[in-house]
């Protein structure tokens, strides 16, 4: 009876928030859970050397959520991709810092995994009966090495295109499997659409899916036989929570940090010195838009590759047999080393051996990226060849709404002003149509003229001088009882509205007495 008394008033004692609280509790049993997760016991107290792979799990984290942002903005084609990321780059609001925070973030995640890797290695985290939470460890390590690489091509631009075909021609000269591996990668015999779509697959979808999988049952494993504390244990005992909670944030906000220093260090500089910062050019560099007719000599994998790209020069001269020594043999080797850690590691000799072989491997990694990186800053050419195209591009799109389409074909099309004194020596010079005004009704209006269709300034320099709508346009136009030059211009107006360019608002309402889409069906 007593009991029964009880319970609406200590149901009654507590707010809304403690009776929802206790509701789901009720229903779920999360406080269990929680205290499972939380309350755990750190054998030796809390260290900053086991805040590694929380900032990992940070770092992948803070991937998916900008990840997602920029996919809801990403258009994966070949004809729409550099575009839509120039957008979020120069357009978007904040899109700077949303694309240089997943760019520099992966950077980081390959840092981390070094630190993480040296850390379980040095401490014989390794050792039974952690074997199989080691291995899975080093297949979460190549899923976010893939992630990196196959995310490189996604802007693309001239850097992520050519230093793909590098990467996927690697895979080509695999023995047997080699050609049918890299054209299942490319999506066929050429880089294009595809390939783009498949990389776009691979890094949004299939890779991050399978690392998240791969992850759980880590974790898994990582509650089942704990946390491994360094020999000798010298300290007292500590709780998960708050002792070792408080240093894993502490380490995720000082990667973000760092992340957001890289980003923004450069662009307080220039405030300090009294410059304008253009936060279009802050934060993941964007190159120009990819051309696979002009070769690009500097051509380079992320900093975190280099160390492969370097050590491959040590087989130049030796042929296809050089490249497969240098990328598939030694590395093949390096990994088939690591899975066997657990194995060797059973000795007290195999552990050193293996400490001694982690750091060696990390220490020539380190040394290789290094003097790629020293060769590339003594080569200036590298850095003009880099960079040369994308200023070029940039100072293209501060002048009007043609600037996209002008940049993008400045290889084959023109960009004058028709006015111009030196428009008919440049219009003879290119291969397509001049880009000038296109879109507006000016330019729409002379692909009507029935002499200018067929100049240089449209189609004279092109396999279309003689087709069909060069044909149309001097047949019908030519004709001035067909079409009146009132006629036309409402034509040209009505085309171009569909641009929707905001200088045509005004030559539209100008034009009026005739519709000309309703009186060409009529």
């Amino acid at each position: 009876m007593s009991n029964s008394s009880q319970r609406p008033t200590a149901a009654a004692g507590k707010g809304p928030l403690g009776r929802l609280a206790d509701f789901l509790d009720d229903r779920t049993g999360y406080r269990v859970l929680v205290h499972e997760a939380l309350f755990e016991r750190v054998p030796g107290g809390a260290r900053w050397r086991y805040v590694w792979g929380s900032t990992l799990v940070f770092a992948f984290m803070t991937q998916v959520i900008t990840g997602l942002f920029l996919w809801a903005n990403y258009a994966p084609s070949a004809q729409t991709a550099w575009e839509s990321v120039y957008y979020i780059q120069h357009e978007m609001t904040g899109g700077w810092l949303l694309r240089g925070i997943h760019h520099f973030m992966a950077q980081a995640m390959v840092v981390l995994l070094a630190l993480h890797l040296l850390q379980v290695v040095i401490d014989g985290a390794y050792k039974a009966p952690r074997e199989v939470n080691f291995w899975l460890g080093l297949v979460l390590m190549m899923l976010v090495l893939g992630m990196a690489l196959t995310g490189y091509l996604l802007p693309w631009d001239q850097k992520g295109y050519w230093a793909t075909i590098v990467a996927t021609n690697l895979a080509g000269i695999v023995p047997v499997v080699g050609p049918s591996l890299q054209q299942l990668v490319v999506g066929g015999p050429d880089y294009g659409h595809h390939t783009l779509t498949r990389f776009f697959a691979l890094h949004a979808g299939f890779l991050p899916a399978t690392l998240v999988l791969f992850l759980v049952v880590h974790l898994a494993l990582f509650r089942k036989h704990g946390l491994h504390a360094k020999q000798p244990v010298t300290r007292p005992d500590a709780m998960f929570w708050p002792d070792q909670v408080l240093k894993d944030a502490v380490a995720m906000l000082a990667v973000m940090a760092v992340v957001l220093g890289v980003i923004l260090v450069p662009a307080v500089r220039t405030m300090f010195a009294g410059g304008e910062v253009d936060w279009g050019h802050v934060g993941a560099e964007l190159g120009a838009p990819a051309d696979p007719s002009e070769s690009y000599a500097a051509a380079r994998p992320e900093w975190y590759f280099l160390f492969l790209f370097q050590f491959l020069k040590v087989f130049e001269g030796w042929g296809a047999t050089g490249e497969f020594l240098g990328a598939i043999v030694v590395p093949g080797l390096i990994m088939a080393v690591m899975f066997l850690m657990p194995i060797v590691g059973s000795w007290r000799l195999g552990h050193r051996f293996n400490v001694a072989f982690t750091l060696g491997i990390v220490a020539g990694a380190g040394l290789l990226t290094a003097l790629a990186l020293d060769e590339d800053y003594c080569s200036l050419w590298i850095d003009r060849a880099s960079l040369a195209d994308a200023e070029k591009l940039y100072a293209a799109t501060a002048g009007d709404d043609t600037k996209i389409a002008a940049a993008l074909g400045a290889s084959c099309h023109a960009h004058v002003d028709p006015r111009s004194a030196d428009a008919a020596p440049r219009f003879a010079a290119a291969s397509a149509p001049n880009l000038h005004g296109f879109g507006t009704a000016g330019w729409v209006r002379g692909l009507l003229d029935p002499e200018r269709v067929a100049g240089p300034e449209y189609f004279g320099n092109t396999a279309h001088k003689d087709g069909d709508m060069v044909g149309y346009v001097r047949d019908e136009m030519a004709d001035g009882e067909k079409w009146k030059p009132a006629e036309i211009e409402a034509v040209a107006v009505a085309l171009a509205a569909e641009a929707g360019l905001p200088e045509q608002a005004a030559t539209a309402a100008q034009v009026g007495g005739f519709d000309g889409i309703h009186d060409i069906r009529r």
